[in-house]
């Protein structure tokens, strides 16, 4: 799986003109599943965007996490992140899980956030969504359970 995190003021998520999630102060994260993923990589993303130490202590470090802010987590699936630019100009999507597969596993990133205690919003999977959101830092990262970054 792939995520894009953004440590976020406030974030918002419409489907049709209508406000479907938002956040005050936490983590948005746009997140893709590839078509090898599977339970294992959701729970282990979401273990790595819960325990995330980007927030400030009382040194103004990143040195805290949602757990420890009390910061909410959106999770907003996006496919897009699993283009293939490398060739062409046109992405190519051979490497993204398709929907069925997809969607569970976004539910258990979802579904393993809060069981450890977070508070969770989410988009609409499939929708066409507009994401709207202020950056905080800006701190921005990407995460991929496939890689050793």
């Amino acid at each position: 799986m792939r995520a894009v995190a953004q440590r976020v003021k406030r974030a918002r998520v419409r489907v049709a003109g209508e406000v479907v999630a938002e956040l005050e102060a936490g983590l948005l994260a746009l997140v893709g599943v590839a078509r090898e993923d599977g339970e294992k990589d959701a729970r282990a993303l979401a273990e790595k965007l819960v325990h995330l130490r980007v927030f400030a202590d009382a040194t103004g470090a990143m040195n805290r996490s949602l757990l420890e802010t009390g910061g909410t987590l959106g999770v907003v699936s996006q496919f897009t992140l699993l283009g293939d630019c490398r060739k062409g100009r046109r992405p190519s999507w051979d490497g993204a899980a398709n929907p069925e597969s997809a969607e569970p596993l976004i539910g258990v990133v979802v579904a393993h956030a809060r069981s450890l205690g977070v508070s969770v919003v989410t988009g609409v999977f499939r929708a066409d969504m507009e994401v709207e959101l202020t950056n905080a830092g800006p701190v921005t990262l990407i995460l991929d359970t496939a890689r050793d970054f």
